[in-house]
């Protein structure tokens, strides 16, 4: 069971905790173990990067999903790519025409997309994303707060995305396809609960398609840097990239240092213990501005998890801080091993503020 944080979303530990369930679902569908924890560790990154907007229950089937579509992408452009292969020269007709038919088809679709919403949702979207308006006059206009106008807005637009990509289908299999659509469109945890959503998700191949897109849409832009750790210069690169991202972000000098000092820490063990693995660094925007770091290898693992993350304890001649230090020194640390399949350590610094 998925337990919530104090404020009612699910911790990064809890995406962590999912990695036995993706992993099952794409070792069956996929044989090359390199290639099959690729799309594990990228599930693990998409699911993080939406999770502040699902309800805990939905992240599980919200996973499953995500890496059966990776899967499907995968195996699709494996089969375009071998398809394609025998030509030397790739002939074009011409873009222009087509990108100019594309973008008239796209204006179609966002038109009847909106003339789906009421009245009032159109007015009050086309005055603040056409027109120009800003939240105070029409709040003004209306007789309402801002704060009223935004929450307009914001139901507004995740109305017009489930439209949009319904635009051109056929109607949702059942009466309830809608209403999880528009709660998970709308980021809406608690409506999320009282559809069910979770389940729905689970039950409804309509809704899994148009699940993902919804979700990832509305994801921050991120600064992603990768960095493969192999060696000792890895370290030192890892380090550096960590340090470069929060100056940019605005973190001071001192927590800088500290979360190089982690992001140091973990990448040593993978070096030392595991051989090879990777680092994902992003800069995150949702809830607030912080830096996450996805370290994933593929080694032995970790047999003992609790001493492992003990005070004092270490295995090697470092810096004396291992694990129990990285943890120490981000404010959200979470760690999943399992022999023979490698470790993923998720850890995150958030900036302060004043």
């Amino acid at each position: 069971m998925i337990a919530e944080a104090e404020d009612g979303t699910a911790s990064q530990a809890d995406v962590a905790a999912l990695l036995t369930v993706v992993r099952r679902v794409v070792a069956g569908r996929v044989n090359d173990r390199v290639a099959a924890e690729d799309l594990v560790q990228e599930t693990l990154v998409r699911v993080l990067g939406v999770s502040h907007r699902l309800e805990p229950a939905m992240l599980k089937p919200y996973a499953i999903t995500t890496a059966r579509n990776l899967v499907a992408s995968m195996w699709k452009s494996q089969d375009l790519e071998r398809r394609h292969r025998h030509r030397v020269v790739e002939l074009d007709a011409g873009d222009e025409p087509i990108d100019g038919f594309l973008r008239q088809q796209d204006r179609e679709t966002v038109a009847a997309a909106l003339s789906r919403l009421s009245e009032r949702d159109q007015s009050a979207l086309l005055a603040h994303e056409v027109g120009g308006r800003d939240m105070q006059s029409l709040a003004a206009e209306l007789g309402v707060s801002s704060g009223a106008v935004a929450a307009q807005l914001n139901r507004a637009r995740a109305r017009l995305r489930v439209e949009y990509l319904l635009t051109g289908r056929d109607e949702p299999p059942t009466e309830r396809c809608r209403a999880v659509l528009l709660a998970i469109s709308g980021g809406d945890r608690r409506r999320q609960r009282e559809v069910d959503a979770a389940a729905h998700l689970l039950e409804c191949d309509f809704c899994v398609e148009l699940s993902e897109p919804l979700v990832q849409r509305a994801q921050s832009q991120q600064r992603d840097v990768r960095v493969p750790i192999r060696v000792d210069a890895d370290i030192v690169t890892a380090r550096r990239e960590v340090r470069r991202l929060a100056t940019e972000s605005g973190f001071n000098r001192t927590d800088g240092v500290v979360l190089a000092t982690a992001v140091s820490e973990v990448a040593r063990n993978i070096v030392r213990f595991a051989g090879s693995g990777v680092m994902l660094i992003q800069v995150l925007e949702e809830p607030r501005v912080g830096i996450r770091v996805l370290a994933r290898d593929n080694g032995p693992g970790i047999a003992d998890v609790d001493q492992a993350l003990a005070d004092g304890y270490s295995t090697y001649r470092g810096l004396g801080l291992g694990l129990p230090g990285a943890r120490r020194l981000t404010d959200e640390f979470s760690i999943v091993s399992e022999l023979d399949h490698g470790t993923t350590v998720i850890m995150t610094k958030w900036r302060r503020e004043g």
